[in-house]
């Protein structure tokens, strides 16, 4: 199922930007604290560091992504969801837009 809104949330209005305008996104806080954010990573072949696990959930558009230590690119499409551990990486291979929700763990 994607996710399509979410209710009960405090929004960020200043934008999170990040590989000069390829990667933009908002902070979210849900009413139990929760933290998230929702963004666009434009067409790119990018490298994310994570501090706490993320899953991340494709809400529109598709990509390619590797985890820290795997050789293989996997794709995700809408509807798909990834995990990356904490304190790791993966990289991600954007051709068309891809529209996502990240929750932190």
């Amino acid at each position: 199922m994607i996710t399509e809104t979410i209710a009960g949330v405090s929004v960020t209005t200043q934008a999170n930007v990040y590989f000069d305008g390829k990667c933009v996104s908002h902070s979210l806080t849900l009413a139990d604290g929760t933290r998230q954010s929702v963004g666009v990573v434009l067409p790119s072949t990018l490298t994310f560091n994570t501090t706490a696990a993320e899953t991340m959930e494709c809400v529109a558009g598709a990509c390619e992504y590797r985890l820290a230590g795997s050789e293989d690119w996997l794709p995700a499409r809408t509807g798909d969801r990834f995990s990356v551990p904490a304190h790791s990486h993966f990289d991600i291979r954007v051709t068309q837009a891809f529209h996502y929700i990240c929750r932190y763990a």
